[in-house]
């Protein structure tokens, strides 16, 4: 967490569950960025939309959080901010009352982890990971930069979800299998198997499905 005012990018239902941790936790919130005119001069929860984006730069005493739902979404968001020279020194990291991050694990930059997450040993998040409420992360787990974990999601021991991976609500996966970079699981899946790159699987056990 972070003692800075905070800026929450993208006006999004994760921003408002982001607003309300970083509320319990006594941390300002700045406002809001986001690219939709629609949403120019807007109040959410009490705190205005500054501007697009580019607006980041603007606010050089605030920290950002990248609130897009979709990992695809915030990787575009990081590499338009580090085109304005934004590091991931401007980034906080999110983590709800009660989560308990042991000595063992890792958390890049800003990602996120809501209420009931746990990490038991040695996990690594990498940079913008999402992790909706009651996610499980088990021994060894390793997931790449902006994956997206969906309320209810649970890892064995060893697994690897590449990056902008999407696991959906309640899907599991078992012990030391890959989810490929840019692959969907669907909700309620249960994997059994690698999951190959960019694609979307569903059912128990998972499957690909077909376009």
């Amino acid at each position: 967490m972070t003692g800075l005012p905070v800026l929450l990018v993208a006006a999004s239902g994760l921003a408002r569950e982001v607003m309300s941790v970083l509320a319990h936790a006594g941390v300002p919130v700045l406002g809001f960025l986001d690219d939709d005119p629609a949403l120019a001069r807007a109040r959410i929860g009490g705190h205005a939309v500054l501007g697009p984006l580019e607006a980041a730069v603007d606010h050089p005493g605030s920290a950002l959080v990248l609130c897009a739902g979709k990992g695809a979404g915030r990787r575009a968001m990081a590499g338009r901010l580090a085109e304005l020279g934004v590091g991931d020194d401007r980034f906080a990291t999110v983590i709800a009352p009660g989560v308990y991050v042991p000595a063992s694990c890792r958390v890049g930059a800003g990602s996120i982890l809501l209420a009931g997450t746990v990490l038991t040993a040695d996990v690594t998040l990498g940079r913008h990971v999402v992790c909706m409420p009651q996610v499980t992360l088990t021994h060894d787990d390793v997931v790449d930069d902006f994956v997206t974990l969906a309320a209810g999601v649970t890892l064995g021991g060893g697994v690897r979800v590449g990056e902008a991976a999407y696991l959906g609500m309640n899907s599991s996966v078992r012990e030391r299998l890959l989810v490929g970079a840019g692959a969907t699981l669907g909700m309620g899946a249960v994997l059994v198997r690698d999951q190959p790159a960019g694609e979307t699987w569903a059912g128990v056990p998972a499957g690909r499905m077909e376009p």
